[in-house]
């Protein structure tokens, strides 16, 4: 079988486990995600094992795709209990957003539906593959998977755990679907697929993502880089502004919510970068600065530092590597925001409520942030349960894609034999 077939035929299979999903009722539903949940941790023991063969032939990679990479017990435990929580949640599916009568009598209902067949494309971290399946079929949703190469054992220990939970519950056999042929062809035929799959979501790197934009058929919401900002304010409390930034930078620096760029108003510049910089130094954070802070953080000793060229403000380093800046004014942050920035996560720290709203209100990206971490953008810390992904596009779905981002809806008229004169 040619691969173009290969891929054809897990569409079809899709396709019609589709259909049986969308008649589920929502306890069906939640039983089978409780029963792939068992068997994650059942298959803990094997998940963890394939991963130690992913991790072994990867070494040659970037330290920040090994740690997104990795599993161990606390995050395989993490993965069962996250579709736990998305059982828990109320089901978005058949709610009706909007009901009205019109004058001839005719009662019409814009009520939620599964969008269909989802094809997930994704890189590195193979604990998305159970967040993304939790989330598809708690929504009625088919989901074909394919993940990058890098992590092919792990998922496909993962995906075996989750189709033997949920065949065990009476799940529809073809309701998680994984791609394991890891040629980069199987992309293409996929994104080609538009008779067999509804939505496409890529997540991963920028030539992943441009791949999959020039060769999909079907409509595709990005999960983008993201190059996060965070302004420090002149009225900033600037333990709190130090406290954001370390967190935001080092908590976990490989990950997309991460802050990449940090700019302080000039009026604070020197004593916040005096705060920072130990606690910076200590973490072992490189800093990329233009003129203003590096003449401010060379005067501290800061090492290592350099000077930030044109391309460090468009960076997503996903490292302990950051970018900092001098602006005169929240106007200048917005500017820069603008330019360079992924319309992710963005955040301002003031204690002036009316400079933190022209922030809110002019900085265009899917979350926006005032006093908090960007570290928050993520469908678990929004109360979501978990996410298939954070969009920086605008339609359909913007920012954590969980749950509600994951249906469409239709419309339902129901009448008494009115006809159209």
């Amino acid at each position: 079988m040619s691969l173009q077939q290969e891929i054809l035929d897990l569409g079809c299979r899709a396709r019609k486990a589709a259909r049986g999903l969308a008649s589920l009722s929502t306890e069906q539903k939640n039983s089978a995600l409780l029963a792939m949940a068992d068997e994650i941790m059942a298959s803990k023991g094997a998940i963890l094992s394939a991963n130690e063969k992913d991790l072994a032939r990867s070494q040659a990679l970037p330290s920040a795709m090994i740690e997104r990479l990795k599993l161990n017990m606390e995050r395989v435990t993490a993965m069962a209990d996250g579709i736990r929580h998305v059982a828990a949640l109320a089901d978005p599916v058949g709610e009706v957003i909007r009901e009205w009568m019109r004058p001839n009598g005719i009662r019409i209902s814009k009520v939620r539906v599964p969008i269909g067949v989802i094809g997930f494309i994704y890189e590195s971290r193979p604990n998305v593959t159970s967040d993304a399946a939790g989330l598809c079929i708690k929504t009625g949703n088919a989901i074909i998977l394919r993940g990058g190469s890098e992590a092919i054992y792990s998922n496909v220990a993962i995906v075996g755990a989750l189709q033997q939970g949920g065949q065990k519950s009476g799940l529809p056999v073809g309701s998680i679907l994984l791609i394991a042929n890891t040629d980069r062809e199987a992309i293409k035929h996929l994104a080609e697929m538009d008779r067999y799959v509804q939505l496409i979501i890529p997540r991963g790197g920028h030539a992943l993502i441009e791949s999959v934009v020039s060769a999909a058929r079907m409509p595709v919401i990005k999960h983008s880089h993201g190059l996060c900002i965070v302004y420090v304010d002149r009225e900033a409390d600037l333990d709190m502004a130090v406290e954001i930034v370390i967190n935001a930078k080092t908590q976990r620096p490989s990950v997309c919510n991460a802050v990449e760029t940090v700019l302080v108003h000039a009026e604070v510049a020197t004593p916040f970068l005096e705060k920072l910089a130990p606690r910076l130094a200590g973490k072992k954070v490189q800093l990329r600065a233009d003129d203003s802070a590096f003449a401010r953080l060379s005067s501290l000793r800061y090492a290592p530092l350099q000077r930030a060229s044109e391309a460090d403000w468009s960076t997503e380093f996903l490292d302990l590597i950051l970018a900092v800046g001098v602006v005169d004014s929240a106007g200048k942050a917005i500017e820069h925001v603008e330019r360079f920035g992924s319309h992710h996560s963005d955040c301002i720290v003031t204690a002036n409520a009316r400079t933190a709203e022209q922030f809110l209100r002019e900085v265009d990206s899917a979350t926006v942030y005032w006093n908090a971490s960007t570290r928050f953008t993520d469908g678990g810390e929004f109360g979501f349960g978990a996410e298939i992904g954070i969009s920086t596009d605008r339609l359909h779905a913007r920012g954590p894609m969980a749950l509600e981002e994951l249906t469409s809806y239709k419309y339902v008229i129901r009448g008494a034999g009115q006809i159209r004169t």
